[in-house]
């Protein structure tokens, strides 16, 4: 039996080990050590066990379990969850070894638990499926806590249909098996399944806690239910789980995810505390919906209002970067990562990779990727999408070589950047060897974004009538990339016939879609058939539609300058309009004939005007 005497030490070391303080609890060993009538009790040494391995001191911990005399469940459980949780598998697995030899009685439930929890990856699948034998073998297979840890570890393994025959064979169900089957789905892109689980959940006698609605937010993000994600926030709204930082989180996610930007923005503006996960989530909102100017801007304010920025932050911002973004901003988001040693980071150095490509600093990206110490397939794949950006093709290609000589394995993604390598040098049948490759040699299925580079590869070669028996041709109905594609083709070589078949499709594929009528017209201008050309442009207007201007720009002392076809907006158009005029001349001078048919607007010499 304990004294009084012996629980308060137990209690006092389990404190030690709950908040980490070794002094005091080696100090409180060290007195019972040095007492003369030492003969630590089972329970304290338990406690002892517990304080050294949450102290991370495992060392201290197998020796006080070696000089036990007696040994218990919980004192297994200590070392093997101790070395566990510090990543020493071998060693922990090592302990349930000894104790399953030593029978079935000296381990428990918190024992398979334990161990469950720390299956979480497709590699040790092995371990719970052997776990789950001992289950059923020592009749723990109506617990709770066991059957939602095997939920948990066969779904973080991607075993769904074991999580399932799990979950469905349990007697009793509570509110963590629930949210257990509905997060696994979820994470493992089966949303419309995990959404569908939520509804039959709130139909019956589980109430749903704040994961269960965090879980449900993450299906309604991956499905784009909006309808259902506002009422999902209505009633987390009525139970106060809204506070919630990661509900918060899950809800901005939700609502950028269905393009309501403006939804998640409300909640971050309205939110009472931010975390790192909150901030990325908007800036990401942000990026994916084209507010790029409203993400950098969030981004600058949050450095300078001191808060803390974390890799994740940088990634998205980094993300942000186009070609209309400013490059010295870009720059000194560099001088930050190299400040805070983030550049040690391989998806920061992605992101840097693509930012400085994008801006137009190629050179920069590549000093970049010789930096890196650890390269991954997004990496090359960022190189290769930055030759192919700049137009050297070539590079591109060379640069695939090196990543397969290094043994990185190509994604979907580096097939779109090589055959836009291609189309760009006009080497048609690499291309379409690296397109029969995809399936051939990876298992890839192309995606529409594919079949639109391969059209755009064969138009730049002049070759339309084979594009166009390609999309024909296609396991797939074309989609609107493609026939925008053969479009922009057909108006760079002035081919009418094809391009007002590929209009044709395109209607149908994208009713009212404005890009067809504009290459259409584009396609008269080339062959001079100007009334026809005149014709598409009225229908253009009677249909209502406004085409998007077309803008240029420059960086110059950090500001972007940006400009339309006869701007009169510039503070400074007039000079501009000097400067361009007095260049034409030299180029005249030096043999220039402009190409009317491609300008509707030029200089004219004698009138010293722009038309």
């Amino acid at each position: 039996m304990l004294n009084n005497n012996n629980v308060q030490i137990s209690n006092l070391l389990s404190i030690c080990g709950r908040e980490a303080r070794l002094q005091l609890g080696s100090s409180i060993h060290a007195t019972l050590i040095k007492s003369p009538d030492h003969h630590t009790h089972l329970h304290i040494s338990n406690s002892l066990l517990f304080m050294y391995c949450k102290c991370g001191e495992l060392k201290h911990a197998g020796k006080v379990f070696d000089e036990m005399p007696v040994r218990d469940a919980v004192s297994w459980n200590s070392m093997i969850s101790g070395f566990l949780a510090s990543g020493d598998l071998g060693t922990g697995f090592g302990y349930f070894k000894k104790v399953f030899q030593l029978g079935v009685c000296c381990f428990d439930q918190a024992t398979l638990t334990t161990i469950l929890s720390k299956c979480s990856d497709p590699d040790v699948v092995h371990v719970t499926r052997m776990i789950h034998a001992l289950v059923i073998l020592c009749g723990y297979e109506s617990g709770i806590s066991v059957g939602n840890a095997l939920i948990t570890s066969y779904f973080y393994c991607g075993c769904l249909s074991s999580g399932r025959r799990v979950f469905y064979e349990m007697g009793e169900k509570n509110v963590i098996s629930w949210t257990a089957v509905i997060s696994g789905l979820a994470q493992n892109q089966l949303c419309e399944e995990s959404l569908s689980l939520f509804v039959k959940m709130r139909l019956g006698s589980v109430e749903a806690n704040n994961l269960t609605y965090l879980s449900a937010l993450l299906a309604c993000s991956g499905l784009q239910a909006h309808k259902e994600g506002r009422q999902i926030h209505g009633i987390v709204w009525k139970l106060g789980f809204q506070s919630d930082l990661r509900i918060e989180s899950a809800l901005m996610d939700m609502y950028s995810k269905c393009g309501c930007i403006e939804d998640a923005l409300q909640i971050f503006h309205s939110a009472e505390t931010l975390d790192e996960v909150s901030m990325t989530v908007i800036l990401v909102a942000f990026a994916q919906n084209g507010y790029e100017d409203q993400a950098v801007h969030i981004f600058v304010k949050m450095v300078k209002a001191g808060i803390k920025i974390d890799t994740n932050m940088i990634s998205a911002v980094l993300g942000v970067f186009g070609i209309d973004t400013s490059l010295a901003l870009g720059q000194q988001i560099h001088s930050l990562i190299i400040k805070k040693n983030f550049d040690a980071n391989i998806y920061v150095s992605n992101g840097l990779i693509n930012m400085y490509s994008k801006c137009g600093d190629l050179e920069e990206s590549i000093k970049v990727f010789n930096r890196m110490p650890q390269r991954n397939s997004i990496t090359w794949n960022s190189m290769i999408a930055a030759f192919a950006r700049h137009g050297n093709g070539f590079k591109a290609l060379q640069f695939y070589e090196e990543m397969r000589l290094e043994g990185v394995e190509p994604t979907d993604v580096t097939f779109l950047s090589l055959l836009h390598a291609c189309s760009h040098i006009g080497l048609v049948e690499k291309g379409m060897e690296f397109l029969a490759s995809m399936e051939t040699l990876y298992g890839f299925h192309p995606r529409m974004e594919h079949y639109a580079c391969v059209v755009d590869m064969l138009g730049r070669a002049g070759r339309l009538t084979e594009a166009k028996s390609f999309i024909e041709g296609l396991p797939v109905k074309p989609g609107v990339l493609v026939w925008q594609a053969l479009l922009g083709a057909c108006s760079f070589y002035g081919e009418p016939e094809i391009g007002r078949y590929a209009v044709e499709q395109l209607s149908l594929a994208a009713p009212n879609n404005l890009v067809s009528y504009i290459l259409l017209a584009n396609i008269y201008s080339t062959c001079g058939r100007w009334e026809e050309r005149a014709k598409t442009i009225r229908n253009l207007k009677e249909m209502g539609a406004v085409k998007e201007t077309g803008i240029s720009w420059i960086e110059i002392n950090k500001e972007i300058h940006s400009f339309v076809v006869y701007d009169q907006m510039h503070p400074q158009s007039d000079n501009l309009y000097k400067i361009l005029l007095e260049l034409f001349r030299h180029m005249k001078d030096e043999g220039y004939v402009p190409d009317k048919r491609f300008i509707l607007h030029y200089l004219h010499e004698n009138e010293g005007a722009v038309h």
